[in-house]
C-alpha cells in the first residue's frame, strides 16, 4: 500500500514553485442574452482594481448594466452603475459618464497587452480616474499598452461577447436600445 504521508509536504512544495496553482485567481461570470462569459480577473497584476470589479458584482451593481459604447473591431464598453442600470435610472445620454459611489482609483498599469479578450478598466484623460466602467476588447489594441489598466481576461464565453449589439460609429459608438449585464457574479 503506498505511503501518502510526505503528500502534503509535496503539495506545499509545488504550490512555492508555482504560486498560480495555490490559489485560484477570482472570477467574474457575466450573464448575457446569448450566455455566460466567465473573466479572470488579474489581481496579481491589478490587485485594487480586481478587487473593485468583485466587491460591485457582489454587491449587485452590475446587474442590468447597458453595454453603452460598442465598437466593431476594437471594444465593448459597459459598468456605469451610476447611469447605466437599465432597470433603475437608466440615462442613455449620460451613461458612460458616472461611476460607482466608491472613489477613483490609481492606475495599475502592467505590461500585459492588450489582445483580443482583454478586460480593461475604463477612465478619463486622467490616468488615476478608472472606477466601475471597463471594456472587453474584440481585438488585439496594442495603442492601449501602457495605457490603461489590465483587469482581467476572458477566458470563456468569448463567441457571447462577439454578439453584443455595435453601436453607431458616427457617435463614438453609442448604442441605441443595448444590451446589458444581466447578473454578474464573482468566485473561483
Amino acid at each position: 500500500m503506498p505511503s501518502f504521508r510526505f503528500l502534503p509536504a509535496a503539495l506545499l512544495a509545488l504550490s512555492l514553485a508555482f504560486p498560480s496553482l495555490a490559489t485560484a485567481a477570482e472570477q467574474l461570470t457575466i450573464t448575457l442574452k446569448t450566455g455566460d462569459v466567465v473573466i479572470e480577473l488579474a489581481d496579481d497584476v491589478a490587485p485594487n482594481h480586481a478587487a473593485r470589479l468583485k466587491a460591485l458584482a457582489d454587491a449587485g451593481e452590475y446587474d442590468n448594466v447597458a453595454f453603452h459604447r460598442v465598437i466593431e473591431g476594437f471594444m465593448a464598453q459597459t459598468g456605469d452603475v451610476q447611469f447605466g442600470d437599465m432597470e433603475d435610472g437608466f440615462a442613455p445620454r449620460r451613461a458612460g459618464m458616472g461611476g460607482s459611489s466608491q472613489p477613483d482609483l490609481a492606475a495599475e498599469f502592467s505590461d500585459k497587452p492588450f489582445v483580443r479578450g482583454t478586460v480593461g478598466m475604463a477612465r478619463s484623460q486622467n490616468p488615476n480616474s478608472a472606477n466601475s466602467q471597463f471594456f472587453i476588447m474584440f481585438a488585439d489594441g496594442d495603442f492601449l499598452n501602457g495605457q490603461y489598466t489590465v483587469v482581467g481576461t476572458v477566458v470563456e464565453g468569448m463567441e457571447h461577447v462577439d454578439q453584443i449589439k455595435r453601436g453607431n460609429p458616427n457617435t463614438n459608438g453609442a448604442v441605441t436600445d443595448p444590451d446589458r449585464m444581466i447578473k454578474v457574479r464573482s468566485g473561483g
